[in-house]
């Protein structure tokens, strides 16, 4: 197993257990890119957590598990030659993968609206890796285009039809 990988999953266990709220993290859905794994997911256990505690962990509108995957993936990446860059996604209770059906049906609709209207489409309200997400959700779509506009915490992505 990749030592940055282990290393992801030991600092979110120890992080964990200094909030109060220990449990297992387990490896999943690795992304390769050859022989070197570039990206994966810390899923949390939850089978030892109540509900508050699941609710705590995932915060309002996922504010805290968002917070929680930003940090793993800043700290875990210090000193780390760009290249070698290790991505991880933070997983509990189904979160992200109900996140990213919400993100896909998002991108749909505004892209249905953008296409019938010719009148961008803003979405507000997204985390930097939302806004990543639904850039590249739409990137494929050869009649649009996404981009950035505004500063956090205002930033917004808007869909537009490509010119």
């Amino acid at each position: 197993m990749d030592e940055q990988i282990q290393r992801g999953q030991k600092w979110l266990e120890t992080l964990l257990k200094l909030m109060g709220v220990p449990a297992n993290v387990n490896l999943n859905r690795f992304e390769q890119n050859g022989d070197q794994i570039i990206s994966c997911w810390l899923t949390i256990d939850e089978s030892t957590l109540d509900l508050s505690k699941i609710e705590t962990l995932t915060g309002k509108k996922g504010e805290t598990i968002d917070a929680i995957q930003y940090l793993a993936n800043a700290l875990l990446n210090i000193g780390v030659e760009d290249g070698s860059h290790r991505f991880f996604t933070v997983e509990l209770n189904g979160y992200r993968l109900r996140r990213q059906a919400e993100l896909m049906a998002i991108a749909q609709r505004a892209a249905e609206k953008v296409r019938i209207t010719g009148v961008p489409e803003e979405i507000r309200y997204l985390s930097s890796v939302e806004r990543r997400q639904i850039h590249s959700i739409l990137e494929k779509s050869p009649d649009l285009f996404t981009e950035s506009q505004g500063n956090e915490p205002d930033r917004r992505l808007v869909v537009k039809l490509r010119e």
